[in-house]
């Protein structure tokens, strides 16, 4: 056991607890409660990213961490779409591997953020490390995409940067999330018509979206449909019909999360006639709410399928 003395002692590290998770939930209940009364997707994702960035940042002053390190979101809160019971991705970027006294401090500080109620995948690597793994998967390549600096050694942060797009090779990305994308595919049953779908994972989910938004990024045409749409590698109005349809699953996938308290992406039957009530969806004499809903999940799905095949030839 190290002799070195924690960075925060035991009854500071309680005093901090029970600080940020007041500062959580209230702030996630503030969330909840703009987005029930004006149902807005980018502000509920946007505005629990913020919440989180906050929260973070102040820890890491907290813990007095080397003006040497850097704090990265990764992943979905690296692109600021956070939902609500999401789980949050961490890189911890050093230019070295840690030291005794530093590796105490990050120990400490990652266990504080899980005490208080964040579920975080977290890794912590120097910038030759995290190359390293990103040759070796395309899922780590994936997630450090999407990086964005929250706080520490901004010129550290850029050479990660600068590394990571002279590694990235546009084709073999391409080929790899392609492979992927078929692999899951494979375990879903090749359809979007499962009777309990997962919003995220399932053909015509929004994981069908994202893998096209990686696709781009690493292809240098952009970050958002209108970039498509000016590479001219979809339609104006193919770029629109992909807002509101990825909207669509956003909404679905909140709903969720909010109506479980958990990470729950799976439409199950459980759950279809409330969420059928929340997206208005009215019983007719031939169907049941919840059996509306689900005819307007699926088509959704197999539009949603359809421009994916769409752009990945265009690609």
């Amino acid at each position: 056991m190290s002799d070195i003395a924690p960075a925060i002692q035991p009854d500071a590290a309680r005093e901090l607890i029970t600080r940020y998770k007041t500062r959580l939930k209230s702030g996630a209940e503030a969330l909840r409660a703009a987005y029930e009364a004006r149902p807005l997707t980018d502000p509920i994702l946007r505005g629990r990213s913020h919440l989180v960035d906050g929260v973070l940042r102040d820890i890491w002053k907290d813990f007095s961490l080397p003006a040497s390190a850097a704090l990265v979101a990764v992943g979905g809160y690296g692109r600021e779409e956070l939902f609500p019971c999401s789980d949050i991705d961490l890189l911890f970027l050093l230019q070295e591997p840690p030291d005794e006294d530093l590796g105490e401090r990050l120990t400490q500080m990652i266990g504080l953020i899980w005490d208080i109620g964040l579920d975080i995948g977290h890794s912590v690597r120097t910038i030759d490390e995290c190359m390293e793994e990103a040759a070796l998967d395309v899922t780590v390549m994936t997630n450090l995409l999407e990086a964005r600096l929250l706080c520490g050694n901004a010129p550290m942060f850029g050479s990660f940067g600068t590394n990571l797009r002279a590694q990235l090779n546009p084709g073999q990305f391409f080929k790899a999330k392609r492979l992927e994308q078929e692999q899951r595919y494979t375990r879903h049953n090749e359809t979007p018509y499962s009777l309990e779908p997962n919003c995220k994972e399932s053909p015509g989910g929004l994981r069908d979206l994202q893998v096209i938004g990686w696709i781009s990024r690493a292809a240098g045409f952009g970050t958002h449909w209108r970039d498509l749409a000016r590479h001219e590698l979809i339609t104006n109005e193919e770029a629109t019909e992909l807002r509101e349809l990825e909207r669509f699953m956003q909404h679905v996938r909140i709903r969720l999360h909010h109506m479980t308290g958990r990470r729950e992406d799976r439409v199950l039957f459980d759950h279809q006639e409330k969420l059928a009530r929340k997206f208005g969806c009215v019983a007719t004499e031939a169907h049941r709410a919840s059996e509306v809903f689900m005819q307007e999940y699926y088509r959704t799905a197999k539009k949603v399928t359809q421009l994916n095949t769409i752009l990945l030839l265009n690609f």
